[in-house]
């Protein structure tokens, strides 16, 4: 299977103008390159220009940005010039499946097809299709320019050469990505999360602690020492023998549940399902929601500046913190 090439630009698609797709397009240009932004909603796709102009403006990557170009049909891109496709449309297995037969049609034999799925197999999109070989899942995380993690989820067929000329394209765009070599649902990330989440959903069920008591565990505790070292190499500093003699008397009190927790299944059944109704946890008026979300964006800039001499480097940039510009505090 050939490749795409790495030494000059790759012109790239991105199926669905959603909050995940717009912010994909983010990343694929910072790193110089040309992306097609397909959605097919005129009103949505109007403004993706402009949303993704201001974006690489401001993190301060405009100049050496791949160009945009915004079509409402698949048949409007220019195929022939494509070497990598990220899916970002409605998470259900059926319409990525459809997509995905319709992508074997129109791309270059050479092209790579992924999909941004945050838990179907990359095995179960790909089942059936002669293209197994060259698709993977590219899993982002919200907001995809703001946070540097890219997961590359490796299916039973994809082919190993083929993840690693991903792999380095998404270092081009300055993300850092992990090869995940076996298709568990979840993949890695949110496998590690979801037990988090299973715990402290549990601790709230129980009456344990608030749900700010616990976040507040997480944020200014071991979630504060994450930005500096992940939960192995965090070991390696506290001492692997006091880590394991702790989790001989942890680990048989720890939630395994096979079901979510009573509050979570309570909230959704009560549609406060978070920021998007309105309400989750908390109340979350348009006003509050704003604020939230421009302070979280502020904190994550800031996370981003902190690490800026760890991550890949952007096309174009200078120096000895390569990084330090995309994202001004």
């Amino acid at each position: 299977m050939t490749t795409p090439s790495l030494s000059r630009p790759v012109g790239t698609a991105v199926i669905g103008g959603g909050t995940m797709g717009a912010d994909v397009a983010v990343v694929l240009s910072r790193g110089g390159l040309p992306v097609t932004l397909v959605e097919r909603d005129a009103a949505k796709a109007a403004r993706l220009p402009g949303y993704v102009g201001a974006q690489l403006e401001a993190a301060g990557c405009a100049a050496h940005a791949g160009p945009i170009t915004v079509v409402q049909q698949l048949e409007a891109v220019a195929w022939a010039d494509v070497g990598l496709v990220v899916e970002c449309i409605v998470e259900q297995l059926a319409p990525k499946q459809q997509l995905f037969a319709r992508l074997v049609e129109l791309a270059l034999p050479s092209a790579l097809l992924t999909s941004n799925s945050s838990g179907l197999p990359i095995s179960r999109i790909a089942d059936g299709l002669p293209t197994r070989e060259r698709m993977f899942g590219l899993h982002f995380f919200m907001p995809a320019h703001l946070v540097p993690l890219v997961e590359v989820v490796m299916g039973p067929d994809s082919d190993a050469d083929a993840a690693q000329a991903l792999m380095q394209t998404m270092r081009r765009c300055a993300s850092v990505p992990v090869l995940v070599r076996k298709d568990r649902p979840g993949f890695l990330a949110n496998r590690l999360q979801h037990a988090l989440a299973r715990e402290a959903f549990a601790l709230l069920d129980d009456g344990v602690a608030s749900a700010e008591d616990i976040d507040a565990a997480v944020r200014f505790g071991f979630g504060f020492r994450f930005l500096a070292a992940g939960p192995i190499l965090q070991r390696d500093h506290a001492g692997l023998d006091v880590h394991c003699a702790a989790a001989a008397t942890i680990y048989p009190s720890l939630c395994n549940d096979a079901e979510p927790a009573k509050v979570l299944q309570q909230q959704v059944q009560a549609g406060r399902v978070g920021m998007k109704a309105g309400a989750g946890f908390s109340d979350w008026p348009e006003a509050e929601r704003a604020a939230e979300r421009a302070r979280y964006d502020r904190l994550l800039r800031a996370g981003l500046h902190l690490l800026a001499d760890e991550l890949p480097p952007l096309p174009g940039a200078t120096g000895d913190a390569p990084s330090s510009d995309r994202n001004p505090t």
